[in-house]
């Protein structure tokens, strides 16, 4: 899952701030209400209904006056009161009460699980999620053949490496933080995500302190004024080093060398702490002007025997546990003999081109953003690798340049992001015509559309594995294997 997954944390957040000012869409909790001029408009009844199943989203699916519906957190088979309104074409729908509840039903261990949005399976069991994805990646790859049995965790929470809290005033003044309502701008405050690492959260949870003592102001987004909007921490789960990265609005850190001491003396199994400044109002968290406050600026972890520096702004899967299992299944896919030259488009650090040059003549990574490359370059240096090199620049067009000149790869792994490959990188794989193909995606559903393109123009599916990387969300990882048809 390269790069960008998780929507929730492009702009995590947290509670009662925000007014939807800039989404303009209703929390869940607010579905089926009318107040206001609103109240004139919008009709809201209720209804009876039977969940007859899943939305890839999880969203149930129920009929109601020949209309298709769907509701969040509810179940195939269960009967349930809804709040349906009604504004113009819009229905809305808002689960009032579970009549006859499916044995699948689990109270969702989140205090915030209703508020946040974050995770959307909370209230299904770990059987039950583990076959909603597996039918979904089913589906999806139906026309490539069947997919093998998904890979889970034994304890699918405290899973996330890297977490993001945002920082911001409530009513009354008060510094909160936490996580963004899904598809607003209203932080719900969070003193304990169950999917976060919880040391992450509980330095989090001092910051909060630190700020209140010492009157370090929270930014608001309305107003535009105060110092704190983000706290991003990334946390190696094997080398125990943390990283904790202050994003401000603003270069002039009043009283920072208290807050730094304190923020230290109270988490010193903190290994490094930054200020980074994004003085710009986008979705963007981190922005470009980035200082060290405390320790080497990167942190360190080791994945499938592998060590890498890990910066602020670098990607680095965010399930180490599950990240070995997808690898070792990619590496296995290659078929690698010691003999293959390997693309790894999309590189990033170096991690997938890295394990792979361990079994490979030859890797060449690919990457488009520059810190990245430098830290790949970086990471193969630290392992002793001599036979990976890295290149910055766009990978398609360097497979047309390298087709061009004559030259040849025996696998291409790529791993891509959410939205998938466009069909001018594509047609460069096409161009290069490697034996084998490996794909990892996050995004299963533009995954098989890329598929097919690989099909129609010479290759053959030949193993689908998906990943559960995201216990508790949506999000799944499916790795394809392809090869090249002989005729």
């Amino acid at each position: 899952m390269n790069k960008r997954k998780n929507n929730r944390y492009k702009k995590s957040g947290e509670k009662h701030t925000r007014r939807e000012k800039q989404s303009g869409k209703q929390h869940p909790a607010q579905l089926g209400r009318t107040n206001g001029k609103a109240a004139g408009r919008q009709k809201t009844v209720t209804a009876k209904v039977t969940c007859s199943g899943l939305t890839d989203e999880g969203k149930g699916i129920v009929q109601w006056e020949g209309k298709k519906l769907e509701v969040e957190h509810l179940l195939p088979g269960e009967t349930a009161e809804l709040a349906v309104s009604q504004k113009g074409r819009h229905t809305r729908t808002e689960l009032k009460r579970i009549i006859k509840p499916s044995d699948e039903r689990v109270k969702p261990p989140c205090d915030y699980y209703d508020e946040c949005g974050g995770c959307q399976l909370q209230h299904m069991n770990n059987q039950a999620q583990t076959r909603f994805k597996q039918e979904t990646v089913d589906a999806l790859m139906q026309p490539f053949g069947k997919p093998e049995p998904i890979l889970t965790m034994e304890h699918p929470y405290d899973y996330r490496n890297k977490s993001h809290t945002t920082f911001g005033p409530n009513k009354e003044r008060q510094v909160i933080g936490g996580l963004y309502a899904q598809n607003t701008h209203e932080i719900i405050p969070i003193d304990r995500c169950l999917i976060h690492d919880p040391k992450a959260d509980e330095i989090v949870q001092t910051i909060k302190g630190i700020m209140k003592s010492s009157k370090l102001q929270p930014y608001d987004e309305d107003t535009g004024h105060g110092f704190l909007r983000h706290v991003l921490i990334k946390v190696g789960k094997t080398s125990g080093e943390i990283m904790v990265v202050l994003v401000a609005a603003s270069p002039v850190f009043q009283g920072k060398k208290n807050v730094v001491k304190a923020l230290r003396e109270a988490h010193p199994e903190i290994t490094t702490l930054l200020l980074n400044v994004n003085k710009r109002n986008t979705s963007m968290v981190l922005g470009d002007e980035e200082k060290v406050l405390f320790g080497k600026g990167t942190i360190m972890d080791t994945l499938c025997g592998l060590t890498f520096d890990i910066s602020a702004k670098s990607f680095y899967q965010i399930n180490p546990g599950q990240t070995e299992k997808l690898y070792e299944k990619a590496m296995e896919m290659a078929e690698l003999t010691g003999k293959e030259t390997v693309i790894d488009a999309y590189c990033g650090i170096g991690t997938i081109g890295l394990i792979a040059s361990r079994k490979a003549s030859r890797v060449i990574g690919v990457e488009l953003n520059n810190d990245a490359v430098r830290d790949a370059i970086h990471n193969s240096k630290r392992n002793g690798v001599k036979n990976a090199r890295f290149y910055q620049g766009d990978a398609g067009e360097f497979m047309v340049q390298m087709a061009a000149r004559g030259e040849k790869a025996d696998v291409v792994m790529m791993d891509p992001p959410r939205n998938g490959s466009d069909e001018a990188f594509l047609s460069s794989v096409v161009k290069l015509q490697p034996e084998r193909v490996v794909y990892v995606s996050c995004n299963p559903q533009t995954q098989a559309q890329n598929l097919k393109y690989l099909e129609k123009n010479g290759y053959s599916v030949e193993e689908i594995q998906p990943v559960d990387m995201f216990p508790q969300t949506t999000h799944v990882e499916c790795c394809v294997s392809l090869v090249r048809n002989s005729n």
